[in-house]
């Protein structure tokens, strides 16, 4: 478990990191233009956070990942991790609309990558809060 633990936390730093590129390729400048002040901050915190959240994670689980799996403590963390990852796959397929991905070959490939990515990481921090 401690290699997937390292895959996952390598994995989950560089998503952090690919946040830096969202504005840019996602046309924050123009989209949120039509935004108030606060929000158009806010939107900009609130990706800023949880790039970092994510990237914390992902540093947890490369540095003291024969913690997370021989301790208590890890075991809990692992379950909420399990959980954060479980819902975060549930938003894949019911928060977001098919019509973004549907009949789009790149954003397709895209969806039920992350979608795999997501349940591989439920799965890992399951069996690693079940102490297996």
């Amino acid at each position: 478990m401690e290699l997937h633990l390292k895959i996952i936390g390598s994995t989950l730093m560089l998503l952090a990191l690919a946040h830096v590129i969202f504005p840019k390729y996602f046309d924050w400048k123009n989209d949120l233009r039509s935004l108030s002040l606060i929000n158009r901050e806010m939107f900009y915190v609130h990706t800023f956070f949880v790039a970092l959240g994510v990237f914390l994670m992902g540093l947890l689980c490369v540095v003291a990942s024969s913690e997370m799996t021989e301790t208590a403590l890890g075991q809990k963390l692992a379950l909420g991790f399990a959980i954060f990852w479980f819902i975060r796959l549930l938003i894949q397929f019911f928060g977001y609309s098919s019509a973004l991905w549907k009949g789009k070959r790149f954003e397709s490939i895209v969806h039920v990558l992350f979608s795999l990515f997501w349940g591989y990481l439920s799965v890992v921090f399951f069996m690693i809060s079940l102490g297996e």
